[in-house]
């Protein structure tokens, strides 16, 4: 089972959270809500975290089908819900950009399977009540 050891190294809410690894990421609250801009916000890792799961994902499954990714970029933007406490994501939209000789019906099936089927964060994010919806770019390497 993964373990996350979390300690407060800068200021009231400036937090290193730390896997079993050794990999490190800083947290932090807001400058409004009292943080110093420390490292990430709580909410914003979780989007980082459905890049990445889906990254691999897109990555891993265009590999299998013989399509070279020169380069890989992602462009995620969340929206909260307003007005309430917990304030969840509830809509995500996501631009994948991926570069080099890659099938656009390909990639998109590709990124299909990762949103919908293969990675835990966006089942997560989508049970918790979040909609998620795609764009994908071919850029020639």
């Amino acid at each position: 089972m993964p373990t996350i050891q979390l300690s407060r190294v800068h200021g009231d809410f400036g937090f290193a959270a730390s896997d079993e690894n050794g990999h490190t990421v800083n947290m932090d609250s807001s400058p409004e809500s009292g943080g110093q801009n420390y490292g990430v916000r709580p909410m914003q890792m979780l989007l980082m975290g459905l890049g990445g799961c889906s990254a691999i994902d897109v990555i891993a499954i265009l590999k299998k089908q013989r399509q070279e990714v020169k380069d890989y970029k992602m462009v995620i933007n969340g929206g909260r819900e307003v007005g309430k406490e917990p304030a969840l994501w509830k809509d995500i939209t996501i631009e994948f950009h991926l570069y080099g000789d890659i099938d656009h019906d390909k990639a998109v099936k590709a990124v299909d399977l990762s949103i919908n089927k293969y990675c835990s964060v966006s089942a997560t994010l989508e049970k918790a009540g979040a909609e998620i919806k795609t764009q994908v770019f071919i850029h020639p390497a």
